[in-house]
């Protein structure tokens, strides 16, 4: 039995709202034709997904297990589109992604030294969507930092660098060539909404701001509304005349990998992987050419 794409699009419309209604507006298709679409996709798998009663609709355990299988497959015939829709142009191209602070200019220089014929295009993304990212096509590889959702995602470990504490340009640390885990401890924290990324165990009360990316990161710091941790070649190159950066050398190191969609096998994006793995080492060390600037504890100098 072959499962139906459409029929699949549909459930996850229902469990994304546990509402039939708001799902069959959203689909601009009638309700009755919706929930005759989901039972015949019981039906197929033989299993129910839905459980509906007057409190309303619930994920049964098989149901939670399908929305969990379903993201990758669908993002991956989105991709298998946008493929087929590049391929009949006539181009070739490969998108390469990467987080902030990640230098990957040695890869693309080596990899266009093989493959002259083909377009290698660059774009930075975000830790929230580095895995969406991959998963629909978006991007073809992706310089990605850990955590990140590897489901339906062959990543490979690249290096790991040291992490700095960022913090106002007033803090009573502000300016020292190194401080410690312990000493921050109980500071708010800057941190995107799942607290088990938090490269510290030490107690630190949330600052009550959602951040997202460098840039959010150094204004609020600059505000004064908490401190932050970053990967210290994202000191490099982004900079705030009120943000100060400081080494903190027994913060749990940030791991930078390389990912690609499981389903995705070409010599072209094994090529680019192969240069990727052999530059890994100049693009550690991207990281690297300006730390001195670390130790006088401000990084107004760029910029």
């Amino acid at each position: 039995m072959d499962l139906d794409l459409r029929k699949l699009r549909y459930f996850v419309a229902v469990a994304d709202k546990l509402h039939f209604g708001r799902a069959a507006d959203e689909l601009h298709i009638a309700q009755p034709v919706l929930s005759r679409q989901i039972r015949a996709l019981e039906q197929d798998l033989g299993a129910a997904l839905l459980t509906r009663d007057s409190h309303g609709v619930a994920l049964t355990d098989a149901g939670r297990q399908l929305l969990t299988d379903a993201g990758p497959l669908l993002a991956s015939v989105h991709a298998v589109r946008r493929r087929v829709t590049v391929a009949a142009r006539g181009s070739r191209r490969l998108m390469v992604g990467f987080r902030a602070g990640i230098a990957v200019t040695a890869a693309v220089r080596q990899f266009a030294d093989r493959h002259p014929d083909v377009l290698v295009d660059v774009q930075r993304i975000e830790g929230d969507e580095q895995a969406a990212m991959l998963l629909d096509g978006r991007i073809d590889v992706g310089y990605v930092r850990l955590p990140i959702d590897e489901a339906g995602l062959r990543v490979t470990p690249l290096y790991t660098e040291p992490r700095v504490a960022v913090l106002p340009a007033g803090h009573r640390f502000a300016g020292r060539e190194q401080i410690t885990e312990a000493d921050l401890a109980g500071e708010p924290l800057l941190w995107h909404a799942d607290p088990s990324t938090q490269p510290t165990r030490r107690p630190h009360p949330n600052a009550g701001y959602l951040v997202r990316g460098v840039d959010e990161t150094l204004e609020h710091v600059a505000a004064g509304r908490g401190i932050s941790f970053l990967a210290r070649s994202a000191t490099v190159f982004y900079s705030h005349p009120e943000v100060s950066y400081v080494p903190i050398p027994d913060l749990a190191p940030d791991q930078v990998c390389l990912a690609v969609a499981a389903s995705r096998t070409s010599p072209v994006l094994d090529d680019f992987l192969t240069a990727a793995e052999a530059t890994a080492g100049i693009t550690a060390e991207c990281g690297n050419y300006e730390m001195w600037q670390l130790g006088s504890g401000t990084a107004s100098k760029r910029g």
